[in-house]
Formats: structure tokens, C-alpha cells, sequence
């Protein structure tokens, strides 16, 4: 990717996407099974056309994550175009911190790695690999722009230090997770899911704004980076309505462009009950915490 002209690399990226969506089966019907959930006015034609364009859109999220080491410091706004909802969201961010958000919609690698160009001090959260050198592959990656990335184990108490210190951090919010304390369910197309409340938790206790962004890939080669309205969630807001109203911009978007969102995950593992199998997915199962974090969250 780094020795490849843009349109090469590009078109490389298109291919490898088609012979992913050919190969993987298993991620293939996942995402069509997602589809026929989520957006059941789509025809069986449409399904297909949006799940294989998914995989290139993933192509090029992490062909692209190595590319951006051809970028100089002092040309990289040429690869970028800005959409603000406030136009002063970079400068609030740059002088006091903020929780980004996002979903794995577009390219979400991106949305992070373009602050660190901007000179905002960041730090992610990424899960390490079972294979150490591609932990430090990835690592070495979404580094490239000045990030500080750090593994889930003690992510917490890292984040909640970086923060206090005046950077920004990122999370990838549209993730199953296992019911718990720092969880809550969620409507997600009109199906309920159980996501991380993380952001929300230090949001409410560094007193901190939640920045919800996006960064959609463009024909040309370039990205649009769209900030969405911030929300600053009070002490008494329960985390799930805040990450309810984080999705809703999210759901939002991709409802506009469904080709753009990781439709092979399975976003639906939990069902809330057995009497609504024919509303959620195949693969979705009854489970007991999710049941208990259901009611207590009624």
C-alpha cells in the first residue's frame, strides 16, 4: 500500500474486498442474516450488493491504516475535508479534552489517526492480538500520527489518567460486550444489544464532553471527516440513555449508507427472549445476564 500509486492501491483494496466477501462464507451469511433483520425492505440483490461493498470498505479501512505512513506533516490536510457541526469543536477539543466516538462505520481507523495530525494528544484503546507481532504491526500503525495506544487490561485506570491530563481518547462503541457493570442495553434497529458504557462512565466523572465523529471514505481517495453535535452528559443522566443517544446519530448515518457499516459482525448475540426468535438473527441466544441487565434496566 505504501509503495503503490492511490488509484492502485485503491483498486488493489476493491479486489481484495470482493475475493473476501467470495471467500468468507461464514462472515458473508452473518452480515446478509444482519441485513435481512435491520433493513428487511432491502431485496435479496440489495443485500448482497451492500455486504460485498462492506468488505470493501474494511479492505480499505486497514489497507489504508498502512498507507497513511506515506503522509507528511505538512501536506495532509490535501487528504482530507472537514464537515463541522460546531465550528469550533477542534478548538474546544485541543484546549480541554473530550471523549471520541465512533462505530465501525467508514473508516474508523482514520477517525482517530487525523487528530494526531492536528497535533491533539489522543489515546485509544485496541485489542491485542493472539499473535504478538501483529499486535505490534497494528500498534506501530495507528501510532503513525502521534497516538498512544494501550491494551483493554487496565484500560480504565489509563484512560481516566491520560484524560485528566488534558488529551482526547477514542472508542469504538458498536461492539457486543458482555453484560456487566460497565454495560447496558441498547435499541440498535429496533433490536435490543448490549454495548459498552465506558465513554459515558468517564464523560460523567472527569466532567468531560462525549464527541461523537465519523470518516467517510471518498471516490477520489479522500476522506470526510464529520463531527457530529457534542453532548456534555450530566452526573444524574443513566449511561444508558447517553449511549443510546450516541447510537442514534450513529443508526442515523448508517441508515443512509448501510455499504459503509461491519455488517459480518454478529451485533445481536443476545436474545432478550425465546418468544422473539423471529426478530432478532439466527445466530442470537437467550442468556441469563443479559436478561438481568435487561430488567434492571427497564
Amino acid at each position: 500500500m505504501r509503495t503503490l500509486p492511490r488509484h492502485a492501491g485503491l483498486a488493489f483494496t476493491r479486489v481484495v474486498g470482493v475475493l473476501a466477501y467470495l471467500a468468507d462464507a461464514r462472515g458473508r451469511g452473518t452480515a446478509l442474516e444482519n441485513l435481512r433483520m435491520a433493513l428487511p425492505g432491502l431485496s435479496w440483490a440489495e443485500r448482497h450488493r451492500v455486504v460485498r461493498r462492506s468488505y470493501q470498505n474494511f479492505a480499505r479501512t486497514f489497507g489504508d491504516l498502512f498507507w497513511c505512513k506515506t503522509i507528511q506533516r505538512d501536506d495532509w490536510q490535501r487528504h482530507f475535508v472537514f464537515d463541522l457541526a460546531e465550528p469550533d469543536a477542534l478548538e474546544r477539543a485541543q484546549a480541554g479534552g473530550a471523549v471520541w466516538v465512533t462505530p465501525h462505520f467508514g473508516n474508523f481507523e482514520m477517525s482517530s489517526l487525523v487528530w494526531g495530525y492536528l497535533g491533539m494528544r489522543y489515546t485509544i484503546v485496541a485489542q491485542n492480538f493472539k499473535n504478538p507481532a501483529l499486535t505490534d504491526l497494528f500498534t506501530e500503525a495507528r501510532e503513525v500520527s502521534g497516538h498512544d495506544v494501550i491494551p483493554q487490561q487496565s484500560a480504565m485506570l489509563r484512560l481516566t489518567k491520560a484524560l485528566a491530563r488534558g488529551s482526547n481518547a477514542g472508542f469504538l462503541t458498536d461492539l457486543n460486550v458482555k453484560p456487566g457493570r460497565a454495560a447496558s442495553v441498547i435499541e440498535c434497529f429496533g433490536m435490543k444489544t448490549c454495548v459498552t458504557t465506558l465513554h459515558v462512565l468517564l464523560a460523567q466523572r472527569l466532567k468531560l464532553p462525549i464527541q461523537p465523529a465519523l470518516c467517510l471514505p471518498l471516490e477520489d481517495g479522500r476522506y470526510q471527516v464529520k463531527l457530529l453535535p457534542r453532548f456534555s452528559p450530566s452526573s444524574e443522566t443513566l449511561p444508558k440513555v447517553v449511549a443510546q443517544q450516541c447510537w442514534n446519530l450513529f443508526e442515523q448515518e448508517i441508515r443512509a449508507r448501510p455499504d459503509l457499516w461491519m455488517w459480518m459482525y454478529k451485533h445481536w448475540r443476545y436474545l432478550p427472549e425465546e418468544g422473539q426468535r423471529e426478530h432478532y438473527p439466527e445466530y442470537a441466544n437467550v442468556s441469563k445476564d443479559f436478561a438481568k441487565l435487561l430488567a434492571a434496566s427497564d
